[in-house]
């Protein structure tokens, strides 16, 4: 219990004006010491009533749950065709979950519309008889209550999706038929990357840093010397198709460090353009690894929008589609907030320690059947962050010319793209 002599009093809360700095510096830890007392008698006196009603534990952390952007996240209110959904704001899984509910719904009014009818001319003659009787209350067909929009403390409340799994098989088919490349039927050759620089570049390390991470890439230097001729990113992608490459990657600088990437899907394109910040090598990392030969296991999380599932499908295109769990190597492709995180770990699993404590869901609930078991993590880098600026069309001669979505300075801040 807070002792009495910590107590804090009507006085404690106001600003101390007193000119002796050493019993003004006295009154204020006494004042702090009291208060962080206090603080502490609530929060056991809150302990011992939740062990004997558990259900006051549950609730409070219902309601304990940050109003975060994501949580705040508002969609764009659009009709049914919303075309390749560029620039649109909505979510397709939502989008296809609606459709597939307005066709249940056709399919159940029309087979009630079927049975309705009947061939027999006795049974008609007995329906517009039953039927007087029954004019007086008007048909209403059945149809789904609107959707009503949740505040944002109901969104707070609601279970979060920044930790949901892309589901590539969502893609709009207006998408898929603008982009054919990224989006065929067919099974796609084997990902073959050409990294290079911009001119005048010093970012040799990080581009062989980078041929690790992205597998079955080569690195070749771009030559800027005077007297030299000056290859562009058209003629370098036209080099690589020549040549199997599914992709050629350019990373940019600025002061020396690296500030962009930029993806030409090969051979017709289209070119994203990505910023990129928080650059950090493994070597810079505490307690890194060393990564091997074997081809990683790609995890896409939270592209939820058409353009999400297009940035997505792209990633997927750089990656084998047949990862080496050998290797226990994984890359991890996070968004959030637009923001692209992209984190390369190695895992291993192992016996739970008895200090440490269960694995547990996104409902706060101990996952069955791994009770005993526990995921080990070792970063090996590199480490950074990007965010898409722009996807040109096609492979043009001069970037940005003509391009298929351009980011724009978005004023609500609550409206997310990816």
């Amino acid at each position: 219990m807070a002792s009495k002599k910590l107590q804090p009093s009507s006085k404690s809360a106001l600003p101390f004006k007193t000119s002796n700095r050493e019993r003004r510096q006295k009154l204020h830890i006494i004042r702090k010491k009291a208060i962080d007392s206090t603080r502490r008698d609530e929060r056991f006196r809150r302990r011992r009533e939740e062990d004997k009603d558990p259900r006051l534990r549950e609730e409070r952390l219902r309601k304990n749950i940050p109003l975060t952007l994501e949580r705040k996240r508002v969609w764009d209110d659009v009709d049914e065709d919303i075309g390749d959904g560029l620039g649109v704001s909505v979510d397709a899984e939502r989008l296809k979950r609606q459709k597939l509910d307005e066709s249940d719904n056709d399919e159940v009014n029309s087979a009630q519309g079927e049975d309705s009818r009947s061939p027999d001319s006795d049974n008609d003659r007995d329906s517009m008889i039953d039927s007087a009787s029954e004019s007086d209350e008007p048909f209403t067909a059945p149809s789904n209550p609107p959707a009503s929009h949740k505040s944002a403390t109901e969104r707070a409340t609601s279970p979060t999706h920044s930790t949901t799994s892309t589901n590539l098989d969502l893609t709009p088919s207006a998408l898929a038929a603008r982009f054919p490349t990224l989006f065929s039927t067919s099974p796609p050759p084997l990902p073959k990357t050409l990294i290079t620089t911009s001119l005048n570049s010093t970012l040799h390390n990080e581009a062989r840093l980078l041929t690790t991470l992205f597998p079955n890439s080569v690195y070749i230097p771009r030559s800027a010397h005077r007297h030299s001729y000056k290859y562009s990113v058209r003629e370098i992608a036209s080099f690589a198709n020549n040549r199997a490459y599914t992709t050629v990657l350019v990373l940019k600088e600025d002061q020396k460090k690296p500030t962009g990437l930029t993806f030409v899907h090969l051979p017709k394109g289209p070119t994203f353009h990505f910023s990129i910040s928080n650059w950090v090598e493994g070597k810079k990392l505490p307690g890194h690894g060393r990564p091997t030969d074997h081809n990683p296991e790609l995890i896409l999380n939270n592209f939820r929008t058409p353009l999400g599932l297009l940035t997505a499908h792209l990633f997927r295109s750089v990656f084998p589609p047949q990862p080496d769990f050998q290797g226990r190597q994984a890359v991890t492709l996070h968004n959030q907030r637009d923001y692209i995180f992209l984190r390369r770990h190695r895992y291993v699993f192992r016996e739970k320690r008895e200090s440490e404590k269960s694995v547990v869901g996104p409902d706060g609930k101990e996952v069955k059947g791994v009770e005993g078991i526990r995921a080990g993590l070792q970063e090996l880098g590199p480490r950074f962050t990007m965010k898409l600026r722009r996807i040109d069309k096609g492979i043009q001669r001069v970037s940005g010319q003509e391009w298929e979505w351009k980011g724009g300075m978005e004023k609500q801040r609550t409206k997310f793209q990816l």
